[in-house]
């Protein structure tokens, strides 16, 4: 279809998105809009998507997160940019595996029967099937995303720059094998970083016992929250410089219940002042624990399985869950005299982030990743000239606060779905060999079964994602370091941090010059959305209800950087009532274009004050949208715009250009439309980044060059088109229409009643200014008799209104009948009186005071105001008519 076709097509009384976002979708994918063009003559400008999970489908997080780069990246384009804007998917090894884990469980078998080719193939068959779910959820939003660079965390290009970094870390000494206390997850059986743990407060107990000295002296206090563990307790500690406990250091206590024998040691850690003085220690059961068992050589004794249930150290117990044998532990040792004392005890406990199951500190050969050295070249680069900037920067101090205290990285997962550590055991000498490749004689080496951590390989998104380690490919050096990330809070720690600590490992630049953070969606009250609450909505219900369009719009423009957002239907439908206004405006200029076309459009007739004005504001708006979207202010862009279309263009500009365009001056008339037309198709460009769908539509009704808004130029400020003073002439202008129709509304005066009007100007400057603009008073003031001067003195009986450099005066005689209007202000006090009186003999009531839901007691005082503000005016103006 030609763009002189399109140009014909009448447009519908009301938008309606359905019936267009998908066709221009296809229409700007199928014209490869969105894709990096890799021209020279263009400067570059990057961002790489923060790879959804392939777990289920987008929300409303995704959907503002997402919103917020194609506004950006949109813009960019439009002002002659580069764009690359690279989607991709994460393969989400934990979370993925347990949901295919689930499905398996539905079908009657598990990954276990299956084993692991057939289980990876069926994780495959998840992951096509929800990339996509995603990838149509993406063009429901209106995403410009540059699928031809497509990438996914386990594809090959990917997997490869994964081995390659595990291994040179590992030949760095950053990289290492060992026997810690991790967190362990026992529902899904694998180790977990420790900020893939989620600390909640629960009601829990301390349990107070009594361990017997083995030479019969008595006996030693000891208190626990995980009283199962005990089993594997291998001594006791005490402060070195107790005087309590000082003359036990070195001797035996007795282990109840399991009777072996464990040393009493002294050690600085153990605090004097807490409890009873003495801790029992379990190195295999507890981070702390396992230091002190270092530092005193301690064995090291596991008593529980990897599901979390008891092990043959158990003793009796074996085969018992964890928190089973917490009962049946308790009342042994209540009936064998040990356990004297329970205290109810809240305290945190940790749960694993994907299974919410309660975290259990584990002794486990794991791998780990040195932190501290890649931690000090990232706190090195915050103090440099090339640092990453945090939008708001308050969170530059979120990030170093956890990067100076931060410990090693577990890294190695107990799952089959993910990248598998490239690491091979020699069957019959064991010896290890860390390779990209695998051992040439594969037959005598077993390759360890765990696979990495998600985040290992989300850390090098943005240079892996473009050929690196290929140093010379071409997306690498052009569109590499990225302009952007966008991201929440909740991540900082996850994947921000890390892709700075590995791109500056690897390509020894910051991976991203800007980090702009944002907030959680939150429901309306305030809630975290949760299936749990059932306060969730899912993005594509509101686009079903709305379009794309009105959702994009109320979540980039609902709150500031860094925080929160809250989710109003209301609010989405005020956004949807914008986009028919300006559909409503649109539909009006074009009804009155004349058949104009894009080479017909001429701004060098004579241009009306309105003209001027309007243009002079295009200018204002284009120059104030473009600095705001630079530095990330998309709430006052969205104020902007809206203040703009809504009020100058709509409620001003386009009522003004009826003047000419249903007069008799031809010449006015096309000046007019070359204006209406201009005006209208700039205002689409900048409102395009933020509803695509819409301004895309109507652009191509309108006269215009070019295939797509998505590639047109953007507005900047041209000053052969920028009048200042007419500004300023058209601000008195509509202050004083403004103010005249608000008398009419307060005195109860029909817009359509002729009016007697004084206007008294300040000085000559003035009077010329409005005597040259007397058409506009005339049609919009609606005069039965207009008076302009200076120096006028207000008549008797007079409303009246001090502007800057006016004041107006509308004499009553005429306006209305006086005596009519003070009875009827009357009734108006009556009824004021009985409101006030109403509530406020509710709010003296002392058990609706006691009762009322403070909420309610708030709009009761709320409305208490109102009436008696009310009252207030209407008295005032009886007033003002009795003079």
């Amino acid at each position: 279809m030609s763009n002189e076709e399109k140009q014909e097509l009448s447009m519908p009384t009301k938008y309606d998105p359905k019936a267009t976002e998908a066709a221009w979708y296809q229409y700007w994918v199928d014209g490869k809009f969105f894709e990096a063009t890799g021209d020279p003559e263009k400067k570059p400008y990057t961002i790489v998507i923060p790879p959804p999970n392939v777990t289920g489908k987008l929300h409303l997080g995704h959907a503002w997160d997402t919103a917020l780069q194609d506004i950006m990246s949109r813009a960019k384009r439009m002002q002659g940019y580069d764009v690359l804007w690279l989607p991709g998917m994460d393969h989400a090894g934990i979370a993925t595996q347990a949901k295919v884990e689930g499905k398996l469980r539905e079908e009657g078998t598990n990954r276990y029967e299956l084993g692991r080719e057939k289980f990876l193939e069926k994780a495959w068959e998840w992951k096509e099937e929800y990339a996509t779910f995603i990838r149509k959820q993406w063009s429901k939003l209106g995403l410009g995303l540059d699928y031809s660079r497509e990438r996914f965390t386990l594809d090959d290009g990917l997997s490869k720059a994964v081995r390659k970094v595990f291994v040179d870390l590992y030949n760095k000494g950053l990289i290492y094998r060992g026997e810690y206390i991790i967190n362990w997850d026992p529902d899904t059986k694998t180790a977990l970083s420790d900020i893939e743990v989620i600390h909640e407060e629960v009601q829990g107990a301390f349990y107070h016992m009594k361990y017997p000295l083995a030479d019969g002296s008595g006996s030693i206090e000891v208190a626990t929250t995980r009283p199962e563990t005990m089993l594997g307790d291998t001594a006791i500690a005490v402060h070195p410089h107790d005087d309590r406990y000082k003359h036990l250091i070195g001797k035996k206590a007795i282990l109840p219940i399991v009777g072996r024998e464990i040393e009493i040691v002294g050690d600085d850690y153990v605090d004097r002042e807490f409890g009873s003085g003495a801790v029992k220690i379990t190195p295999a059961h507890d981070p702390n624990d396992f230091e002190i068992g270092n530092r005193h050589n301690l064995e090291r004794i596991l008593v529980m399985d990897e599901g979390g249930k008891m092990n043959d150290n158990a003793g009796k117990y074996e085969g018992l869950d964890r928190f089973e044998c917490r009962k049946a532990i308790v009342k042994d040792l209540q009936e064998a005299g040990v356990l004297f004392k329970i205290e109810e005890h809240m305290h945190s406990v940790g749960h694993s982030e994907r299974s919410g199951a309660v975290v259990e500190p584990y002794l486990s050969t794991q791998w780990f990743v040195k932190m501290q050295p890649l931690a000090q070249q990232a706190i090195a680069l915050q103090q440099s000239e090339n640092k990453v900037n945090f939008v708001p920067d308050r969170f530059e101090k979120t990030y170093l606060r956890w990067i100076e205290n931060i410990r090693d990285w577990c890294i190695s997962r107990q799952l089959w779905w993910g990248h598998r550590i490239p690491a091979w055991f020699h069957k019959e000498t064991g010896e290890l060999y860390v390779g990209e490749e695998a051992p040439a004689d594969l037959d005598n080496w077993e390759q360890d079964t765990d696979v990495l951590d998600t985040w290992f390989s989300s850390a090098l998104w943005p240079f892996s994602t473009m050929g690196w380690p290929d140093e010379e490919a071409a997306d690498l050096k052009r569109y590499y370091p990225t302009n952007v990330l966008v991201t929440g809070y909740d991540i900082i720690y996850f994947w921000v941090a890390r892709m700075i600590f590995q791109g500056l490992e690897f390509t020894e630049e910051r991976p991203f010059q800007d980090v702009l953070i944002h907030g959680l969606v939150r429901d309306s009250d305030g809630r975290k959305m949760s299936k749990s609450l059932g306060n969730g909505v899912d993005p594509m219900d509101v686009i079903e209800k709305y379009g794309a369009d009105a959702l994009r719009f109320f979540l980039t423009t609902g709150s500031s950087p860094g925080n929160d957002l809250r989710f109003y239907w209301e609010k989405v439908e005020s956004t949807w009532n914008f986009a028919n206004k300006i559909w409503n405006a649109s539909r009006f200029a074009l009804m009155n274009m004349d058949g104009l076309k894009a080479e017909e459009i001429d701004l060098s007739g004579t241009l009306s004050l309105a003209d001027q004005w309007i243009l002079t504001r295009l200018n204002d708006t284009a120059e104030n949208v473009t600095r705001l979207m630079d530095t990330y202010e998309f709430g006052e862009v969205g104020r902007v715009l809206y203040n703009f279309i809504w009020d100058d263009l709509c409620d001003w500009y386009i009522e003004m250009a009826k003047l000419p365009l249903y007069g008799e001056d031809e010449a006015a008339k096309k000046t007019t439309r070359s204006v209406l037309a201009y005006v209208l198709d700039q205002t689409l460009r900048l409102l395009h980044p933020i509803m695509p769908f819409i301004t895309e539509e109507i652009w191509q009704h309108l006269p215009h060059v070019g295939q797509s808004i998505t590639v047109a130029a953007w507005p900047t400020k041209r000053e052969d088109l920028h009048f200042p003073e007419a500004a300023a002439d058209m601000s008195l202008v509509t202050e004083i229409i403004r103010t005249v129709r608000n008398i009419r509304s307060e005195m109860n005066v029909a817009p359509s009643k002729p009016i007697k009007l004084e206007i008294s100007a300040k000085t000559e400057t003035v009077l010329h200014a409005l005597q040259r603009n007397k058409n506009y008073l005339e049609k919009f003031c609606n005069p039965s008799e207009l008076t302009i001067a200076v120096g006028l003195s207000a008549p008797e009986k007079s409303m009246s209104a001090v502007l800057s450099d006016v004041e107006l005066y509308l004499p009553l005689e005429g306006l209305i009948n006086l005596d009519e209007e003070i009875a009827r202000l009357e009734k108006e006090v009556d009824k004021y009186k009985k409101e006030v009186e109403r509530v406020q003999k509710k709010l003296s009531n002392e058990g609706f005071m006691k009762k009322a839901p403070e909420k309610v007691i708030e709009e009761e005082r709320a409305k208490e105001q109102d009436y008696s503000e009310k009252l207030d005016k209407v008295r005032q103006r009886i007033q003002e008519l009795q003079a």
